[in-house]
């Protein structure tokens, strides 16, 4: 027995050894964060206090709405792509790149625009707002993290962003102590992206070729724009019932309201990375796997679904059972309303993971229109339950909004197609942890 256990990774095939190592690099780099970055945020607003801390989150939901006009729905479609065939890369990512360029301008442009006319008389608000958007335009250069994890090498993308991310948590401990304005942390954190930028340009060129050899292709362009669109609009729905409840408690509550509910959103999206490094790194080889039989890729969609889900219900209960203690410990008495609020939205993210895992089929399998479709559908259902419960219930009520939304789009919505029943079931059987024992 002891000598299979040492034996056992000789056993292990390179690909998947490949997989495993990159999710490795993926999970360190969110542990960290969660670690020295949850401690830092959590110290920034406490020196902010609900009502300015709200004004950055609204900023950012602002942001966020618009975020996927920015990102194009590029990632998954070039990531499919050059898993498949690498030998067009500078012209894959020369075009990605500039599409991502012009798209983020535009991006800009629209939230400054937004952001004025919804809120007149509030200069800070629109301030805060136009500074961080200014780092939306470097999120050109994520075509580079495209490759990485097209090639299952995100240690270097790893690399990139930690670097950025260790300096901008130092500079923000630097301005709490000495007691800066709020300008000034939007400034942090727009300059992080510039840094993580150049990171990956420092990564890339070091360790795959230069930049300078990208090349741009228009019918290239089209052909991404033609895939991705759907994704486009996937995404900004999926912000819509991501972030459209921030975006109403400022208008219907105040920012302090914003910042009370930010609280309880970042703790209950902390755990996300986990479904998300484990789907980026996997994706390639559910691509490779429905090359080779049916079986072994509705295999390895179950295996999934089932990991995803059960790792949502750990974190879930245990949110729930420790909110108060949890919240008051790291961000005091002035946000306790938000332990409420966390104990309800922690279970969005079961739902949540469940539609991640989701979009590698429909995007293997080109229905990607699927997709757009079913977040429609949960935004509408978002801003309605919105609209009904955040008068009268506050950031409570925003928070059950988003949980049922969270369930019809990424769960209940595929029971009522035919093409995507399959895919249901599978998912249905993740939820009841059946699928552990029928896969």
């Amino acid at each position: 027995m002891l000598k299979k256990i040492i034996d056992l990774p000789k056993r292990i095939s390179p690909n998947l050894r490949k997989i495993i190592g990159n999710t490795a690099w993926l999970f360190a780099e969110k542990i960290f964060q969660m670690g020295f970055g949850f401690l830092v945020g959590a110290w920034v607003a406490r020196y902010l206090a609900p009502e300015r801390y709200g004004v950055i989150n609204y900023a950012w939901a602002m942001m966020g709405l618009f975020g996927p006009i920015a990102q194009l729905g590029l990632e998954q479609i070039v990531v499919r792509d050059l898993a498949k065939n690498t030998d067009n890369k500078e012209e894959t990512l020369g075009t990605s790149f500039i599409l991502k360029a012009i798209s983020s301008v535009t991006t800009y442009l629209i939230v400054i625009t937004a952001v004025y006319f919804l809120n007149p008389g509030k200069p800070e608000i629109l301030w805060v707002t136009a500074i961080l958007s200014a780092g939306v335009s470097f999120k050109a250069f994520d075509s580079i993290n495209y490759w990485f994890q097209s090639q299952v090498q995100s240690k270097y993308t790893v690399w990139a962003r930690t670097s950025a991310y260790i300096f901008i948590n130092v500079v923000k401990i630097i301005l709490i102590q000495i007691q800066a304005p709020l300008l000034a942390f939007a400034i942090a954190l727009a300059v992080e992206q510039a840094i993580t930028s150049v990171s990956l340009i420092f990564v890339y060129q070091k360790s795959t070729g230069s930049v300078w050899a990208w090349r741009v292709r228009w019918e290239r362009a089209k052909t991404l724009l033609k895939d991705s669109w759907p994704l486009i609009l996937s995404g900004i729905v999926i912000m819509i019932y991501m972030r459209i409840d921030q975006v109403m408690l400022g208008q219907m509550k105040g920012t302090e309201a914003v910042g009370v509910y930010s609280v309880a959103v970042k703790i209950s999206e902390l755990w996300y990375f986990v479904p998300q490094a484990i789907i980026n790194s996997v994706f390639p080889s559910i691509v490779q796997a429905k090359e080779i039989s049916e079986e072994l890729y509705y295999k390895r969609l179950q295996k999934i679904f089932n990991f995803v889900a059960t790792t949502g219900y750990i974190f879930a209960i245990g949110i729930t059972l420790t909110a108060p203690y949890f919240i008051n410990l790291f961000y005091g008495p002035q946000y306790a309303e938000a332990a409420g609020v966390l104990t309800i939205s922690i279970w969005a993210g079961i739902f949540v993971a469940l539609g991640l895992a989701r979009e590698t089929w429909l995007t293997t399998e080109g229905l990607m229109k699927f997709s757009a479709a079913t977040t429609s559908v949960g935004a509408v259902v978002n801003v309605v339950l919105n609209l009904l419960f955040i008068e009268k219930y506050g950031a409570t009520g925003a928070a059950v909004a988003t949980v049922i939304s969270q369930a019809v789009a990424s769960y209940i919505a595929g029971a009522f197609y035919p093409q995507t029943w399959p895919i249901f079931v599978r998912q249905t059987k993740a939820l009841t942890l059946v699928g552990w024992f029928k896969s």
